[in-house]
């Protein structure tokens, strides 16, 4: 959840770990700090806040901070309140660390390390391994030794950087389940939690395995396996540019982002078709696995679980196979039935969620064939499933998910049309019609819905000012509620829920009053008069009624104090475009009631902590 960035090489450091931290704020905004070599020994600067505060200090206080090596961090607070003494980096004169994760055995830690004398200045858990590394330290003199003997101890995951007194220029880095990578360019070496933080820089980089420790200079870097053996490591070359990674002159990258789906569909989905037919490409699902697959889970949290939902009714539209959503964070807990005949797919735009990348080694030790749809080349979730679709959607910087959620329902309907291929419940030719759709008319269909913004923002002003809000559909404008409904939420903090239309009346009807918004999604030619039932429900509960339906469906005025129509797909594809303009609306709500569009409270990009 927490953002790390280290420098070491030739030129200043401060003014690079701030420009990494600033890159990485997406994973976390609550406080932030450095720690750097300098004469009198390593110097701290930290405090609570956004990069801007680092940035105030370093210019009023540390005017003339200068070191060629430093580590930096900006965080999402887990263990203690954001307050500048629960900033990173935390540790003693002797040492300092920066870290992703969670300690989850720091309590026991904790006593150990007061027992040895320690007294401690903050409420995380990111101080007590630190200090335990200080007492390892002390006592064998060897940074190495001294990690070494500090992670054996260490319940829990974490992506560790750390610096040493008495070893200026280098920087220690250490992981397991949370992600890190070292990066190589001319002027110096980095490490980081993702690539954003070193883009302008380079695009080199090595991924760090699980029990590996890197040490970093300036002009080499050497990696340990967990032997202690040194590893021999590929490196790897990032895709996106830096360009891909700013705001392109977007007032937010969440607009940017939105306006870059179009070309995102056509990136997933343009090179898995061959000759009109869907080419996964995957030498562990061949169409023969396929065809023995008799269940599939879906397993994600947030945004790529509502993705999931489409990909299930994707699925059993086409393939008529049996699918089920799981709640990754709860998946594992509740001893799921799994064997060789299930498929388990994770959703995972960041690759490294923790709740996700668990499931999946749970279904993988039940015996299930795990296929991966993440983002992020070299991830974890990437590494260990058994198979990997990448989405090719570049950085998408904004906490909000947007366009990792289209590319995502994308490969879902690919996925759906190759699974009901193998299982000869369409044709050649209807499959090349879905994906006709899926590679040709839905990114002109997504392109039509963007011009629809400054519509979206008038729908925006008349919800503004609201504390609660429902929408509401039926069938896969249920699926499309769901997500819209956490966007909205998410970004401009107004109460909002998704309900199933027709279960309204089931009790939740009771809380519709004068004046309150129901967005009713309605883009299903086959449940239009059960849709206009209910919308009539709630108006005549007073509601105040929004309908978003498809550009040629006919809706009586009396029915919604507002219609928005949208370009027209086939039924089944119709949340990529309604989707779209449901991200505008809450954009544009967020901007108007003022709100930190791309850093919302409380939230942070890549959920790395269970």
């Amino acid at each position: 959840m927490c953002g790390i960035i280290g420098y070491s090489g030739v030129e200043n450091s401060v003014p690079k770990l701030i420009e990494g931290l600033k890159a990485l704020e997406y994973r976390g905004y609550d406080s932030a700090g450095i720690a750097v070599f300098t004469e009198n020994g390593i110097s701290v600067v930290k405090s609570k806040g956004r990069i801007a505060n680092i940035e105030k200090i370093l210019d009023t206080e540390y005017p003339n901070l200068e070191s060629v090596c430093g580590i930096g961090h900006t965080r999402w607070a887990t263990h203690g309140e954001p307050s500048d003494r629960n900033s990173h980096p935390h540790g003693t004169d002797r040492i300092r660390l920066v870290h992703n994760g969670i300690i989850e055995n720091y309590i026991q830690l904790k006593k150990e390390l007061s027992a040895c004398g320690y007294s401690f200045e903050s409420d995380t858990d990111t101080e007590i391994a630190s200090k335990l590394i200080d007492l390892n330290y002390k006592t064998s003199g060897d940074p190495i030794k001294a990690i070494k003997s500090t992670v054996k101890k260490l319940e829990g995951s974490y992506a560790l950087g750390i610096i040493f007194d008495k070893y200026p220029g280098k920087i220690f880095a250490a992981r397991k389940d949370s992600p890190l990578i070292v990066a190589l360019s001319e002027n110096g070496n980095f490490i980081a939690s993702d690539i954003p933080a070193v883009l302008k820089h380079t695009n080199r980089y090595y991924q760090l395995e699980q029990g590996e420790i890197a040490i970093v200079e300036k002009d080499k870097v050497t990696v340990y396996d967990e032997f202690g053996s040194v590893a021999n490591k590929e490196v790897l070359t990032a895709d996106w540019d830096v360009g891909s990674a700013e705001k392109g002159g977007y007032e937010h990258f969440m607009l940017k982002e939105i306006n870059e789906e179009p070309l995102a569909i056509v990136n997933t989905i343009r090179p898995r078709i061959k000759d009109g037919l869907p080419c996964l490409d995957l030498p562990h699902l061949s169409d023969e696995a396929i065809k023995a697959f008799k269940r599939v889970s879906i397993v994600a949290c947030g945004t790529a679980m509502h993705a999931g939902f489409i990909g299930r009714t994707a699925i059993e539209t086409l393939a008529r196979i049996p699918v089920k959503v799981e709640i990754a964070s709860e998946f594992r807990y509740r001893n799921p039935i799994l064997d060789k005949e299930d498929l388990v797919i994770i959703i995972s735009q960041s690759g490294e969620t923790a709740d996700s990348l668990a499931a999946l080694r749970l279904s993988k030790e039940r015996g299930a064939h795990t296929l991966a749809i993440v983002n992020v080349a070299g991830s974890s979730i990437a590494r260990e499933a058994d198979s990997t679709l990448y989405t090719w959607a570049g950085p998408e910087i904004a906490v909000a998910s947007t366009k990792a959620y289209t590319v995502q329902i994308s490969l879902m309907y690919l996925i759906a049309t190759k699974f009901a291929l193998c299982n000869g419940r369409i044709t050649k030719d209807k499959a090349k019609e879905y994906l006709h759709t899926l590679l040709t008319l839905s990114p002109v269909a997504v392109e039509n819905a963007l011009v629809l913004s400054a519509e979206c923002a008038k729908i925006s002003e008349k919800i503004k000012n609201a504390e609660h809000l429902f929408y509401i559909g039926r069938g896969i404008d249920y699926d499309i509620a769901q997500e819209a409904s956490l966007k909205l939420k998410e970004i401009s903090y107004i109460h909002s829920e998704a309900y199933a239309a027709g279960e309204m009346k089931h009790g939740t009807i009771s809380l519709i009053t004068d004046g309150v918004p129901v967005i009713a999604v309605c883009t299903q030619d086959h449940l239009v008069e059960k849709m206009i039932s209910n919308i009539k429900e709630v108006k005549a509960r007073g509601a105040f009624v929004l309908i978003i339906c498809k550009e040629n469906m006919q809706i009586d005025k009396e029915v919604a104090d507002e219609v928005l129509k949208i370009p027209v797909l086939s039924d089944l594809f119709m949340p990529i475009p309604a989707m779209t303009v449901l991200q505008l609306v809450a954009y544009h709500t967020s901007v108007i009631r003022g709100c930190d569009v791309d850093k919302p409270r409380n939230l942070a990009k890549s959920v790395t902590v269970e």
